[in-house]
């Protein structure tokens, strides 16, 4: 068991160390000689953090926990000061056997409260910070906004059957961010820039071949999707049309003609027009239909190229949108700027490694 290594290697300055809490209450003794193992997915968005914990219970002296109890995790290794992997609320519980083993999951965000009820709820004539602060109150939660994102003005959204978190999600999409809730905290950032919420650089990591035990690349045809297109419709007419920009290739663009209006055509199309993706959403102006449509040609190219690896020693302060740069791979590999899309983290009887899913930073999507 994980707990006996821990426990025999406590001199040791490579031993992987841990601390639980449970409704406030330190059970990291009573439970580091039972542990089997722990892993952490810290994600973005709202593909909400998750945590499982793996115990020995054959002696069957363990008692089930209540679900909703919050569980604190800190995670590091010994001799040196544990990260705060933030807090997560109980949501699954299983026993099995024999021998008897409990199994905790538990998330970052209890999705059984109010971020769960469908609510209507029209706004009208704001801003998106507005609407992000006013949805945190509602929900008794601290938040952060991009600057950028906080002064976008809205004419006219409306929430008709859509719970908190799923219309978060709709408005994320919409202007190209992302929100999720990390520390009791809702967050609404703008992806793949290596920023904070409050726009400083977070500071590269350095990554070198020899760090990992294992990794993957994958590049894929970047014109498989050579644009997008939004539909919005005119709140006076009721007319349904298309609000279009397109940008020539990249060899034959000036800085005076990249990005084109056309009027006639009435359609925001962002690349150029040889194969579209159309998004199905209505939008209720031209210029929420236009931030839509470059949100989601932005994921496109962030998709272009993708990376991932094993490292052989688990980095617990890492997460995601902290940017990387990586060397001894190919040279494409190498020369792009990376951003974390998603970290995962593993405690068992191989010790402690963390896994990093990467996504090729917006500056850098040029990268063939």
């Amino acid at each position: 068991m994980l707990g006996g290594i821990i426990n025999a290697l406590t001199a040791n300055p490579l031993a992987p160390d841990f601390k639980l809490s449970i409704a406030s209450k330190d059970i990291t003794k009573s439970l580091s000689s039972r542990l089997i193992s722990l892993s952490l997915a810290d994600n973005r968005g709202f593909e909400v953090d998750q945590l499982d914990i793996t115990l020995d219970d054959s002696d069957q002296v363990l008692e089930l926990p209540p679900r909703g109890a919050v569980i604190s995790l800190s995670l590091g290794w010994n001799g040196e000061p544990l990260i705060d992997k933030g807090d997560f609320t109980v949501d699954e519980i299983s026993h099995s056997g024999t021998p008897d083993v409990l199994t905790i999951r538990a998330r970052s965000a209890d999705f059984r409260g109010n971020m769960n009820i469908r609510r209507e709820k029209s706004y009208h004539e704001t801003t998106l910070g507005e609407i992000i602060w006013g949805m945190a109150e509602a929900n008794d939660l601290a938040f952060k906004i991009s600057p950028e994102l906080a002064e976008i003005e809205i004419e006219h959204i409306d929430q008709t059957g859509e719970s908190d978190g799923s219309f978060l999600t709709r408005l994320a999409q919409d202007y190209g961010a992302i929100a999720t809730i990390k520390k009791g905290q809702l967050l609404f950032i703008q992806p793949g820039t290596g920023l904070t919420a409050s726009g400083h650089s977070l500071e590269p990591f350095l990554l070198k071949r020899s760090d990992g035990d294992s990794h993957q690349f994958n590049i894929a045809d970047r014109d498989a999707y050579t644009g997008v297109t939004a539909n919005w419709m005119d709140t006076n007419t009721k007319d349904k049309s298309k609000a279009t920009i397109k940008r020539k290739p990249r060899k034959q663009a000036t800085d005076d003609d990249s990005d084109l209006e056309r009027d006639k055509d009435k359609e925001y199309l962002i690349g150029t027009d040889e194969n579209v993706f159309v998004m199905r959403h209505t939008y209720a102006s031209k210029s929420n239909a236009m931030r839509a449509a470059k949100a989601k040609w932005e994921q496109l190219q962030r998709g272009v190229a993708t990376f991932s690896i094993q490292l052989a020693r688990g980095r617990p302060e890492l997460f995601p949108e902290t940017p990387v740069i990586v060397s001894g791979f190919k040279k494409p590999i190498d020369e792009a700027l990376w951003i974390i899309k998603a970290v995962s983290h593993s405690l068992s009887d191989g010790g402690f490694t963390t896994s990093l899913e990467l996504e090729v930073k917006i500056e850098d999507i040029e990268l063939e």
